[in-house]
């Protein structure tokens, strides 16, 4: 299978929480990450999620840092009840954050 993404994936052990952009009051929503990128996201969730919908979200880093942004849901399999998002309006600060922690992983795995 040809790789298609840009940046590469890793696995990052955290939890965040969602809710739709626009609703006020909107539930927060629990989720596992599977594999995250400075471009976007893997996770599992049990709660259904609009495709192609944008939601909010607070992504809590292996840092303790918290991102706030917002993904847009662009895939979903039904098998493994796993989603793909992208991110949409991260700015350059967060992503690097990602970034860094992206060269922390590939670096502890050559060693």
């Amino acid at each position: 299978m040809e790789e298609k993404r840009r940046s590469r994936r890793m696995v990052l052990n955290a939890h965040l929480v969602m809710k739709p952009i626009g609703v006020a009051e909107g539930e927060k929503v629990p989720v596992d990450i599977i594999d995250i990128s400075k471009d976007g996201i893997g996770f599992s969730c049990g709660t259904p999620l609009a495709m192609n919908a944008i939601y909010e979200m607070d992504l809590t880093l292996w840092t303790k840092d918290v991102i706030h942004t917002f993904v847009n849901v662009t895939r979903f399999d039904g098998k493994s009840n796993m989603y793909g998002a992208i991110f949409t309006g991260m700015n350059e600060n967060d992503s690097g954050k990602i970034q860094i922690y992206e060269m922390f992983d590939r670096a502890s795995k050559e060693l």
